[in-house]
């Protein structure tokens, strides 16, 4: 039976209209259309409370946490647009991020990170499109042993930049989002071979 790569693709938003939303959409699209099978995630239906050690120590890990932590245990690669919130991450994405790290009982230290792939990406109404985010989402995750393929787009002018039917108005944006999707898919493909 061939490999399915299997893929979480989220946005470290949860406004509804998210201009970050609307680009993982196109590259998890590109990477479904590679040959992934693509599990779209809003963790605006995963609300977590903000960590807290004495919250984790007296009532453990909280349920939307296992949630999120159950779906990264289960996918491979990771498709993630980042947005910027005064010059860096989210503190939706940063907080889903260190409630994830967080280790249940008999669970290896950052189980559902080690080994992972993860492409990234951002959109902003900013000139610089959310680079300074993803520069932050890059350390932090290569930090807890994912592998961030080195391709990266950032978005700028986001408010101007999509279509109504959510594709990106400039075609080379377009293609380069859609290209981070297949990258992914190839990659984890590659990867699953050199362990057969």
């Amino acid at each position: 039976m061939a490999y399915l790569p299997k893929i979480l693709a989220f946005a470290g938003s949860t406004r509804v209209g998210s201009f970050n939303k609307k680009l993982v959409k196109i590259a998890a699209a590109s990477a479904r259309a590679a040959g992934a099978e693509v599990t779209d995630l809003d963790l605006r239906d995963l609300p977590m409370p903000l960590y807290d050690g004495d919250l984790e120590a007296k009532e453990g890990i909280p349920p939307n946490a296992r949630k999120f932590k159950e779906l990264l245990l289960a996918h491979g690669g990771l498709l993630i647009s980042a947005p910027e919130y005064n010059s860096g991450i989210t503190g939706v994405l940063k907080n889903a991020i260190d409630w994830a790290s967080r280790s249940a009982q008999d669970e290896a230290p950052l189980a559902c990170f080690v080994g992972k792939v993860a492409s990234l990406m951002s959109a902003s109404p900013g000139g610089l499109g959310g680079l300074r985010s993803l520069v932050q989402v890059r350390s932090i995750l290569s930090n807890i042993h994912v592998l961030v393929l080195p391709d990266q787009v950032a978005v700028p002018r986001a408010h101007e930049a999509f279509q109504p039917d959510g594709a990106l108005k400039d075609s080379k944006q377009q293609v380069s989002i859609e290209k981070l999707g297949r990258d992914l898919v190839d990659i984890l493909i590659k990867l699953k071979g050199t362990e057969e």
